[in-house]
């Protein structure tokens, strides 16, 4: 019975892209790096990755869209951070903007790993940022990467 499981190894010739908010700039920007560390040290070349910037969370599943289209990369990594305030807004673009990613990679197949944080106050934004809680980052682009080894083995074994 065959059995797959995907790693960290990108495929030669691979692309990447990160897409990030510019919204809450100091968070969005340390997981940025975090995602950029981690594909370099799991040997993705710094020419194979695209960054593109966005204003917020809503804009998100739009660009991952426009992307997935143009069928040029292996994997997405949407990184972004949305804080509760006093109204219900964060709802609203927390939720959508996470549907939007889901429906994204499922209507074209493309892995797309979601770093995009839904905190209640910032401190908890910072823990996730490279704090305590590690960086959301680095763990969104090995996730990436994983899904889209693992995809690229599923594609050869059914053809």
């Amino acid at each position: 019975m065959p059995s797959y499981q995907g790693d960290l190894r990108p495929h030669p010739g691979a692309r990447y892209a990160i897409i990030a908010t510019r919204w809450n700039p100091r968070i969005v920007d340390a997981l940025v790096a975090g995602a950029q560390r981690s594909l370099a040290e799991y040997g993705v070349a710094a020419e194979r990755i695209d960054i593109i910037r966005v204003p917020g969370a809503w804009e998100l599943p739009m660009i991952a869209a426009a992307l997935a289209r143009s069928d040029k990369y292996s994997a997405l990594v949407a990184l972004g951070c949305v804080v509760r305030g006093e109204t219900r807004h964060y709802e609203h673009v927390a939720d959508e903007c996470a549907r939007g990613l889901m429906r994204v990679a499922l209507d074209h197949g493309l892995p797309i790993a979601n770093g995009v944080l839904a905190v209640e106050e910032h401190a908890h934004a910072e823990a996730r940022a490279g704090g305590a809680h590690g960086n959301k980052g680095e763990e969104a682009a090995m996730a990436a990467l994983e899904m889209a080894n693992l995809q690229r083995q599923l594609n050869e074994a059914n053809r």
